[in-house]
């Protein structure tokens, strides 16, 4: 049978080592489906067709040559526009930077590269990364391909609606507050938060602001896993980097017996959309029906929105105070006042954020003792109108910030514990909704195999985006 867009990562690369597929026929399916669904989507932003055709060659020469191929040799691939690539412009989504034009590669660039992936151009991002929504003054909004009405979600949202919509088989992404599970949950593909160390930053702009992580993006879990093995391990210039571990493949597995904690609201700590809810409890159902306890139990997050919301203003005003100073009016205006926030935080407000986050911690690990994994909403609402910067109220619960809408993710990110978002369901009105899978620190091995199993049962993944956004 013929390869088609949606045909999976790994069959996409067992073709092109197999000789049923060039490189540059792949190249070239792929660069139809952008040209016809991109226009409407504006996930992929700085595409590069020519570019992308001469590396399409090299890797095609390289084959005919018999030489060794990389685990992604030949696929076709669009990289965050906040990870540098050496020759490609790189914007970050910022006015500031829209005809800049890396000189090296980020360490996961690089990596994606060496494994022989076809890059093509960049996936869009809010600006600086900053918010759970797609648009920048640069290249516009991202919009969802299974309703071209509402946000992708982000701020990898531009890498969740090229793989919802067949652009690219596999992305990379990144997450601070959920910059990865949230647009694979409005999107209804998979994103993977890792444990700190799994992928290691280079180069560092701050060795201590362990709060944004990179990680991978893919259709479903056998693939997240392949780039996972391609950009995980560890860099002798990052010494926090995890050991390398076999993430390649992930073995099937039985969901009998394992233990669940269930806490659809984190024991009343987030306000959760009523349609969201019931996605996560019938998630939690079909869980049951396969022999897993669930539980209905939370952890004690009581210190997380203060941790977050310290840490994130440090980082963003150490990164971001003196260009701001300088550009005062090229920042959207919710970005800027983050940054802003950094400026009274004193030491003692730092340390004291560190040492409630080792608390959260610790908190985690007395959870996992009873727990094989912590199932909780991945986002609080389902994607929200692309007319909108963030959702101003929950439920009749008035949202006042831009990160309110967000907490479901970003108490788990200051938890440490790796969590991924899983496809698990639609709303009434067809919008989608993921869940997501915590488990303890350094247990990515057994967080995929459960959701690999999770994503067997279900496979709601496999329902693609309406005619709007196919060919």
């Amino acid at each position: 049978m013929p390869l088609d867009v949606y045909a999976t990562a790994r069959a996409m690369s067992a073709a092109v080592r197999d000789g049923e597929i060039s490189a540059r026929e792949l190249l070239e399916l792929h660069l139809d489906r952008i040209s016809a669904v991109n226009p409407e989507v504006n996930a992929i932003v700085s595409l590069d067709a020519e570019r992308a055709r001469a590396s399409a060659l090299e890797a095609d020469e390289s084959y005919a040559r018999g030489e060794r191929l990389g685990v992604l040799h030949g696929l076709p691939f669009a990289v965050k526009d906040t990870h540098a690539a050496a020759g490609w412009r790189t914007t970050y989504g910022s006015p500031l930077f829209a005809d800049h034009v890396a000189e090296h590669d980020d360490l996961l660039v690089a990596r994606i590269r060496q494994a022989g992936a076809v890059l093509v151009g960049k996936t869009n991002v809010p600006e600086f990364a900053a918010g759970s929504h797609t648009f920048n003054p640069v290249f516009g909004t991202t919009l969802n391909p299974y309703d071209l009405t509402r946000s992708a979600g982000g701020s990898s949202g531009g890498a969740a609606a090229a793989l919802a919509s067949g652009m690219v088989p596999l992305a990379d992404g990144s997450d601070m507050g959920g910059s990865l599970r949230n647009p694979a949950s409005f999107c209804n593909v998979v994103g993977l938060r890792p444990s700190f160390g799994r992928i290691p930053e280079w180069p560092q702009a701050n060795p201590a602001e362990t709060l944004s992580i990179g990680g991978p993006m893919a259709r479903n879990v056998a693939d997240l896993a392949l780039l996972l093995s391609v950009i995980a391990g560890p860099d002798p210039r990052t010494p926090q980097s995890l050991a390398a571990d076999a993430l390649e493949t992930v073995a099937e597995t039985s969901l009998a017996g394992l233990r669940v904690a269930l806490a659809p609201d984190l024991g009343g700590a987030v306000e959760v959309d009523h349609d969201v809810r019931a996605v996560v409890e019938t998630a939690a159902v079909t869980l049951a029906d396969a022999g897993a306890q669930v539980t209905a139990a939370s952890p004690d997050l009581r210190e997380a929105d203060q941790v977050f919301r310290t840490l994130r203003a440090w980082s963003f005003h150490a990164r971001f105070a003196e260009l701001l100073d300088a550009h005062p009016d090229s920042f959207k205006p919710s970005l800027a006042d983050n940054i802003r926030a950094g400026a009274p935080l004193t030491g003692s407000d730092v340390a004291r954020a560190f040492t409630d986050r080792a608390r959260l911690s610790q908190r985690m690990v007395e959870l996992f003792e009873t727990y094989d994994v912590l199932v909780l909403p991945v986002s609080q609402v389902p994607p929200f109108p692309a007319d909108q910067e963030f959702p101003t109220e929950i439920n009749g619960e008035p949202m006042v910030t831009y990160l309110d809408w967000m907490r479901a993710a970003y108490f788990i990110t200051v938890t440490g514990c790796p969590a991924i978002s899983v496809p698990a369901g639609f709303t009434p009105g067809g919008l989608p909704v993921g869940i997501q899978i915590v488990a303890r620190h350094n247990h990515e091995r057994r967080l995929l195999e459960v959701a690999a199993a999770f994503e067997a049962l279900t496979r709601v993944g496999d329902r693609r985006p309406g005619p709007s956004s196919r060919q």
